[in-house]
């Protein structure tokens, strides 16, 4: 109960920490889907596909594929190597449309482990190469970054179940992304962006979970800061 309590504070000085921050603020909708398939005791696949509106859901800006291989050391330790591919559609304040095309190339490490009887955290460490192309509005803006990203993620049962396959549940994750290379083409900084989350959520069988929550991405810029306030719904898949 401690440690559950630990996450729910945690969660909740990330989202104050967008709000008090940031200069500006947006309201969109995401919808992504997970999936992850083991073909052997030590390989498999994971692939993530997400749709994201632009503020007050005006238009939709960004369209998301993510396939990935992965590589299973245990049932709580595994690796991904894998291709990302973003879309992003603008508008300038002329209200002509823009578009930017973005691929990565991206490793990770996830750790999973039990805090108590019921309650599962995973920890993911990522190291992204983002090769960013040509927008509508400026031909000549092609870069190379690398970005790190930490995540951590607990699934909470609403009933204490140590083979918990069936009933609702609490997602509390947060996600830090950090520049590592050229960060004077991305915003100048360091410290790049914050995502914290909140879901309620009800898991059908082993195989798939449906959570809908609130997500508050912090984003820094080269001046100024803008919260954008998510509602988001997910889908995961596991076979």
């Amino acid at each position: 109960m401690m440690r559950s309590k630990f996450f729910t504070l945690l969660i909740l000085m990330c989202l104050g920490y967008g709000k008090l921050f940031a200069q500006n603020s947006q309201f969109t909708v995401w919808g992504a889907w997970f999936h992850t398939q083991k073909l052997s005791e030590h390989w498999g696949y994971a692939f993530d596909g997400q749709l994201r509106s632009a503020d007050k859901v005006d238009y939709l800006r960004n369209i998301l594929l993510r396939p990935s291989v992965a590589y299973y050391f245990n049932k709580n330790q595994f690796a991904n190597l894998g291709y990302t591919y973003v879309t992003t559609y603008g508008r300038t304040l002329d209200g002509e449309k823009t578009f930017r095309p973005e691929s990565r190339i991206f490793e990770q490490f996830t750790q999973g482990h039990k805090i108590s009887k019921s309650v599962q955290v995973s920890h993911r460490f990522r190291l992204e190469q983002r090769y960013l192309g040509d927008s509508a509005d400026d031909r000549d803006d092609n870069y190379f970054a690398q970005r790190f990203r930490y995540f951590i993620r607990a699934v909470i049962p609403m009933q204490r179940d140590s083979n918990f396959s069936k009933g609702t549940f609490i997602a509390l994750q947060n996600e830090v992304f950090l520049n590592v290379q050229n960060k004077d083409k991305v915003n100048t900084h360091f410290f790049d962006q914050n995502r914290a989350y909140v879901a309620f959520g009800y898991r059908f069988s082993k195989k798939f979970d449906m959570e809908v929550g609130y997500l508050n991405q912090y984003t820094k810029a080269a001046s100024s800061g803008t919260s954008n306030n998510v509602v988001q719904m997910v889908f995961y898949t596991r076979l």
